[in-house]
Parts: C-alpha cells; sequence; structure tokens
C-alpha cells in the first residue's frame, strides 16, 4: 500500500519552540515512531506531509524511502492528504497515518487493510465513554454514513459513543476524485478528510470499519501533559515484553527504556533505571536501583549496584560495578572484575580478577590481570593538548593515592607505595615509590587565630 502520515500540525498547547512531532517518546520523536510501524508494513511508497518546523523535521527523520511533502498553508487534513496525491501509486490502497499518535501497532493497521479489501474505505473507529474532542461515526442501519466533528455536532450526535480515529484505507483513485470534491464549509474553514466518507456515500462505496486492540493506540499528543501519558503506556508495554520473556522488574511503572534492550533469563532490574540505545543483559544480570546504562553489553552474572551510569561499555561475566560507579565509553571490564564506588573508568581495559574498589580515576588505560588499584589512585592522562596510555600489567598492586603520570608502565607484579606519583616505568616484581623521609618538627607550632579588630 501507500502510507501518509500528517505531521503538519503546529501543536500550540505544547507551547515549545521544538515542532510537536519532534517531541521525544522514549527517546526518539512521535513522528520516528509512526514512520517505523509504517515501514513494517512494507510500503509501496511512505509520504510524510511536513509543515510547521519546516526543514528541521525531515532533518530529523532519516531514510531514503521516505518522501517529504510540504503543506503551506495547513488549511486542514484533507487538504494535507491532497499534497500527497501527486506522489501516490493508484495501483495500491492508501493508508493514512497521523505523526502525533504514535502508539498504534501494525497488528491493528493490518486488520484495518484487510476489512478494505480491494474497494472499500474502512475507517479505524473506537468507542469511548467520554468521546468529547472526537468527530462522531453517524450510522443508519448500521452502516456508516458521515463522520461529524465534535465542534460541528448537534445534540444528538454528541451522544454518539462511537468516535473517529482518523485513521483510513482508501482505494488511491476513489481517495484523489474524493478529495478534489472537498469544501471548506465548516467552523474553522478546514478541508476535513472525514469528509470523504459522505463522498464514498454518495458513489456506493462500501465502508467497513476496524477496531485497535486497545483503545490507546488512538491516542494522539497535544500537550506536554498527554506526552507523559503516553509516554507511562508506552513503557507499560515495554514492561509487559520484558516480564512476558521471564525478567523480574522490582515495579513495572518505574523503568525507562530509551532504545532497545534484550535481556537473558533471570535478569533482574530494580525501580528507578534508564536504559537508552542498544543494551543487552545476559543470563542472571542484577540492576540495582536507580542505574542509567547506555549502549552497553553486560555479561551473566554480573551485578551493577545502586546509582551506577554505564556508557558505551562491555562487562564480564561475574563482575561487580558500584555503588556510584561511572564507566565512561570506551570501558571494556573482563570477567569477575571489580569497580567500586565513586570510580570513573574511560577507555580503559580491565582484565579477569582486576579491580578498583574506591575513589579512582582510570583513564586511557590497559589493565592486566589480578591487579589491584588502592583508593585515591588517579591516571594522568591529559597534559592539556594529548592523551596518554598507561599500562598495568598482571598482578601488579597500586597503592591508595598513586598519580600515574602517563605515558607510563607498570611492570608484571610491581607494588607502587602509597602516595607514588610515578612519572617512570615501575619495573616488575619491585616496590616503586617517591615518598620523601617522614620527620618530625619538634618546634613547630600550630598558628594561633588573630583577634579580630574592635569597633
Amino acid at each position: 500500500m501507500n502510507v501518509v502520515i500528517l505531521a503538519a500540525g503546529m501543536g500550540k498547547r505544547m507551547r515549545s519552540a521544538l515542532p510537536k512531532v519532534l517531541h521525544p517518546l522514549a527517546g526518539k520523536p512521535l513522528l520516528q515512531h509512526v514512520v517505523d510501524t509504517a515501514r513494517t508494513l512494507d510500503p509501496r511508497r511512505l509520504v510524510v506531509v511536513y509543515g510547521h518546523g519546516g526543514e528541521s523535521v525531515p532533518q530529523a527523520i532519516a531514510g531514503d524511502d521516505l518522501h517529504w511533502v510540504l503543506q503551506e498553508p495547513q488549511l486542514g487534513t484533507g487538504h494535507a492528504v491532497q499534497q500527497a496525491g501527486p506522489l501516490l501509486d493508484d495501483d495500491v490502497p492508501t493508508l493514512v497515518l497521523y505523526g502525533d499518535v504514535p502508539l498504534i501497532r501494525a497488528e491493528t493497521l493490518d486488520r484495518l487493510a484487510q476489512a478494505a479489501g480491494d474497494d472499500a474505505l474502512a475507517l479505524l473507529t473506537v468507542e469511548l465513554d467520554g468521546p468529547d474532542g472526537y468527530g462522531r461515526i453517524v450510522r443508519r442501519d448500521g452502516r456508516i454514513v458521515c463522520i461529524v466533528e465534535h465542534r460541528d455536532a448537534d445534540p444528538a450526535q454528541l451522544a454518539i459513543r462511537e468516535i473517529n480515529t482518523g485513521i483510513l484505507v482508501a482505494p488511491t483513485p476513489m481517495l484523489k476524485r474524493w478529495l478534489s470534491r472537498l469544501g471548506n464549509d465548516n467552523a474553522q474553514r478546514e478541508y476535513y478528510l472525514t469528509d470523504i466518507v459522505a463522498a464514498a456515500v454518495e458513489d456506493g462505496v462500501r465502508i467497513a470499519s476496524a477496531e485497535p486492540a486497545q483503545d490507546s493506540e488512538i491516542l494522539g499528543v497535544n500537550s506536554k501533559s498527554q506526552l507523559a501519558q503516553i509516554e507511562r503506556l508506552f513503557q507499560a508495554r515495554i514492561a509487559e515484553r520484558l516480564m512476558e520473556e521471564g525478567v523480574r522488574l522490582a515495579d513495572p511503572a518505574r523503568l525507562d527504556v530509551r532504545g532497545r534492550i534484550r535481556c537473558g533469563r533471570d535478569v533482574f532490574i530494580d525501580v528507578g533505571c534508564v536504559f537508552e540505545g542498544e543494551v543487552e543483559l545476559d543470563d542472571g544480570v542484577e540492576i540495582g536501583p536507580y542505574c542509567t546504562i547506555r549502549t552497553a553489553r553486560i555479561g551473566a552474572g554480573t551485578q551493577i549496584l545502586p546509582y551506577s551510569h554505564i556508557e558505551a561499555s562491555a562487562i564480564g561475566i561475574r563482575a561487580r560495578i558500584g555503588p556510584f560507579a561511572r564507566l565512561r565509553a570506551g570501558t571494556e571490564l573482563g570477567d569477575e572484575t571489580r569497580v567500586g564506588n565513586f570510580v570513573e573508568t574511560k577507555n580503559t581495559k580491565m582484565r579477569t580478577g582486576s579491580k578498583a574498589n574506591h575513589l579512582a580515576y582510570i583513564g586511557d588505560t590497559s589493565v592486566g590481570e589480578r591487579v589491584n588499584i588502592g583508593a585515591g589512585t588517579i591516571t594522568c592522562n591529559y597534559d592539556g593538548v594529548n592523551k596518554y596510555e598507561t599500562v598495568i600489567e598482571d598482578d601488579a598492586f597500586i597503592g591508595s593515592d598513586t598519580q600515574l603520570v602517563a605515558p607510563v608502565r607498570v611492570g608484571r607484579g610491581a607494588t607502587i607505595g602509597a602516595g607514588t606519583t610515578l612519572t617512570r616505568d615501575a619495573p616488575g616484581d619491585r616496590l616503586t615509590l617517591s615518598r620523601t623521609k617522614q620527620v618530625t618538627i619538634d618546634s613547630w607550632k600550630r598558628p594561633a587565630r588573630k583577634n579580630p579588630r574592635s569597633g
């Protein structure tokens, strides 16, 4: 089929300089969600009608398969579809979607297309207990005869609970003919797409309907409040899927996935966690509360303790990270490693069994196996212009409060005494330290506090 996505609206109630369809839902624009769903239908043509926001809209949504059409001025939904008309293939039907209705499912659209068949106009409708604001489906003897917009409806029509979602499938040649006959004799002086229903009735065309599996699929976004509501509905879908796959969530209502997450068996995720980009959690991973994980792979049996931040990193099996750890881009931790509280790593490889348990910065560093990095250790990797590498070989022991001034190498089995500033390579299996001799000055006295000035 052809797919037309209407995305030209201003979104005045959003009270934002950002075009409405570019506001984020689960980390990507509302319009991107609709485009992604449309792509699952393998459309012949995928046309997006844009307006407010100008070129910022097509610039934000990638894809060589997209055909962009500018609607200027914006004169209603019927006028918007008219702009797409020249790009539509007459040999297949046309599906109309909306860029601010992101929860629509592909299965629902398949069902709507089946209801349309080859020669019918099919409308996606739903019955609501509170239909205020929606156009009403008017039927006679069970057959749809027209749609009346809420602002144009009389009291009897306002009592109708079946509403129009705006999503429809129509034979393309007929759709073009009906669009050419639209008028704007209504309260808004706009060309309503819904008026094609009356034209179809006049032409004797069958009008079918289908309903979504869930009412939430047809919810649109017109305000920040509605955006927040749809965010929670979207996250609830993700949480349900994860639990069906065997993930244990401490509270499904306190989960945020802003990308894609893949989980093995017996994964546990505590409250307040945020996942962004591509995240993979292997069997038995435990994520403590209030962690942020962005584009990472975490091996089986690893524990991520509370308030840890992980970005563009890979962690082996049975590791223990946090609490309050920060793994920055380029971090690769081997099996059974330990990165503890207030430790930051960046562009660092740490191999099996090594640990930095507290208060350290390890950047641009290659750490071997079974290395112990003491509290307060810093790799001084930046000279103000360039970055340099530190190499710590297997079985080294780095004492607390050590500064490793890169480029520098610590040999296999070396011990670096606490408080050392290492500026040259340290040989393996030796103790290296740079402290001066400890002395006590008997004559020294602590300075006394001066009397405050009078007056």
